[in-house]
């Protein structure tokens, strides 16, 4: 059994409340870990019995594993309970599903990738975290067709050279020398006045690489000031970090992180602030949409009133939950796409057994759960085994005549389950 041989880090990602239970689970599996001081949610990992990756915890979106400086720039940005964000090179979704955490459900936060299998990758995994005030766009992030002035909150992690990932990756200061690097000097600084013409007066936009490269980081700081009017905002720095002096005068009160002192990769994190007082936003021409009665959703162990306000609509087979805040703030000709809940077909819709987000506290499923108090039954379901409602220890627990139940671990809901001949089974759909 392996002892962690370095600081690994992951996110809980829970409603708040169920943080616990989510520990309970991971030590359920022999991993040890310590809160790390950075943000109520990040843990550090002190022992892995075997790769976190593969724990029940990670399978059902309960975790999210990631380097201890990707963590940074969210809380830089620091949204509110209820802002919208606007992620503009979102994926994987490290930040996007942090930032989600930290604006809540009643938030919105709108990931942006232009590259089809990495937007494919950002979706699942916002999809996999449970995060439905979420949505996803696959634009060129440096002509987003929305309207100026319309975010108060805006991420940029644009592409970099990664110099800060030479741990992991140890021919990346060889692939991103000297000419190479002009082409992503030139994206980031149009990734940046893209930004500022979204940002309403008196926004704020994070800027964040993961590379030690002066061009990308503090030059840029620099330009971002002179060519476009933004103001730096000074960033205290973050406990549990080392940083280092900024390389340029003019970029103080910007955070750049020592990799080798803080366990973690090399980062670089700048803060600007757009002049002004935001008027009211302009109203746009919303989307409009044919949408279903959210009880359509309804079943055993599926409450859709814990859905955020928003719309479910039906996008050929596919049912989809698409925030309110986006319909307020995109315009009818913005092409994006929202939260999928499940599928539909011949009029009825068959929610993920994934959406643990619309799952009621265990005992108060209409017609019983599944709590279990032992990963190995879990890991046994997973693996294709089956429960039998019959008899044995959960006998009675379910009205075995439904289609489905709740599964839930000591009443931590993980996910829910096909009943087919009085035997309970995970089938994903």
């Amino acid at each position: 059994m392996a002892e962690s041989p370095q600081a690994r880090s992951f996110r809980v990602v829970c409603p708040a409340g169920q943080e616990s239970l989510v520990e309970a689970l991971l030590h359920s599996q022999g991993y040890e870990f310590e809160p790390e001081p950075v943000s109520p949610w990040t843990r550090r990992l002190t022992k892995e019995p075997r790769p976190l990756g593969s724990s029940l915890a990670a399978f059902f979106g309960l975790i999210y594993i990631q380097d201890r400086s990707s963590m940074l720039p969210p809380l830089a940005l620091a949204p509110q309970n209820g802002d919208a964000v606007l992620d503009m090179c979102a994926s994987p979704g490290s930040k996007t599903g942090f930032l989600a955490q930290l604006a809540g459900p009643d938030g919105f936060v709108m990931g942006n990738e232009p590259n089809v299998q990495r937007l494919a990758t950002l979706r699942q995994n916002l999809f996999n975290l449970n995060l439905p005030h979420t949505a996803t766009c696959g634009y060129a992030g440096e002509s987003l067709p929305l309207p100026d002035a319309s975010w108060q909150k805006i991420q940029l992690d644009p592409p970099c050279s990664g110099w800060g990932t030479v741990d992991k990756n140890p021919n990346v200061m060889k692939l991103w020398q000297g000419d190479k690097v002009k082409p992503l000097v030139g994206i980031q600084r149009l990734l940046l006045r893209e930004a500022a013409r979204l940002l309403a007066p008196g926004g704020v936009v994070v800027y964040s690489t993961c590379t030690t490269n002066v061009q990308e980081n503090e030059e840029q700081v620099r330009w971002a000031t002179q060519e476009l009017g933004l103001i730096p905002e000074p960033l205290a720095p973050f406990e549990g970090f080392v940083f280092e002096d900024p390389l340029l005068p003019g970029c103080e009160g910007t955070l750049r992180v020592d990799a080798s002192r803080s366990s973690a990769q090399g980062f670089y994190i700048a803060r600007f602030r757009k002049e002004g007082d935001s008027p009211p936003p302009e109203p746009v021409s919303a989307m409009r949409v044919q949408g279903i009665h959210r009880q359509a959703l309804r079943g055993p162990c599926a409450d859709p009133d814990m859905l955020p306000d928003g719309e479910v609509a039906l996008f050929g087979s596919a049912a989809m939950f698409l925030p309110q805040q986006a319909l307020n703030l995109l315009p009818e000709s913005f092409r994006w796409r929202g939260y999928p809940l499940g599928k539909a077909s011949r009029g009825e819709v068959r929610v993920s057994p994934r959406m643990r987000c619309m799952m009621p506290p265990a005992d108060q499923c209409a017609a019983g759960a599944l709590n279990v108090e032992e990963p190995e039954l879990i890991s046994g379901l997973l693996s294709g085994q089956s429960i039998d409602l019959a008899r044995g220890a959960y006998a009675g627990s379910v009205d075995a005549s439904l289609p489905e139940t709740g599964l839930y671990f000591r009443g931590l809901p993980l996910g829910r389950l096909r009943i087919k001949g009085r035997r309970a089974l995970w089938a994903e759909r």
